[in-house]
């Protein structure tokens, strides 16, 4: 792609972005069962937006991310090789309390772990709760590690692994 392909692409992004952004403003004014039927998969499809479309593009060109847009879509750092063994939690924070708040994340059908991620990214500020990217990241590898979750691809890269609850 080059950058004048580019750059129409991130105008439409950021307009379906806007869009998206304006659609649950206005499903947070709706009753509380059309807010639980609504904005559960319209987060899924602005997380996917986000992570799977704009994030690669921004990546090849960060010039074109809007400085708003910052704010909104914390970028992610690469997953390390850092083992759940070298990761130390805030004070505060247990071990139990990141595996159900990961396993709140997870569903029975597979999801891209930048997905799962930038959700947890996303509830983890909205519920002032402590967790990490990397935390997060290599916490997952652990659950997959142990068995308690399923995985496919390679959890370093979060675009092209999956993860999903035990059937």
């Amino acid at each position: 792609m080059n950058r004048k392909e580019a750059v129409r692409l991130s105008d439409q992004l950021v307009i379906a972005n806007e869009a998206m952004m304006k659609a649950r403003t206005a499903i947070a004014e709706l009753g509380e069962e059309e807010q639980l039927e609504f904005d559960g998969p319209l987060f899924e499809l602005l997380v996917e937006l986000q992570w799977q479309v704009m994030l690669p593009l921004y990546e090849k060109f960060p010039d074109l991310l809007p400085s708003a847009l910052l704010e909104e879509m914390p970028v992610p750092a690469p997953i390390t090789d850092v083992a759940w063994r070298d990761i130390k939690l805030p004070r505060g924070a247990t071990t139990a309390a990141l595996d159900d708040f990961l396993m709140s994340l997870l569903e029975p059908y597979w999801q891209k772990v930048a997905l799962v991620l930038g959700k947890g990214i996303v509830r983890s500020e909205e519920l002032g709760l402590p967790f990490s990217y990397h935390m997060m990241a290599a916490r997952l590898r652990y659950l997959w590690d142990t068995g308690r979750i399923e995985a496919e691809g390679h959890l370093r890269s979060p675009s092209q692994s999956q993860v999903r609850l035990q059937d």
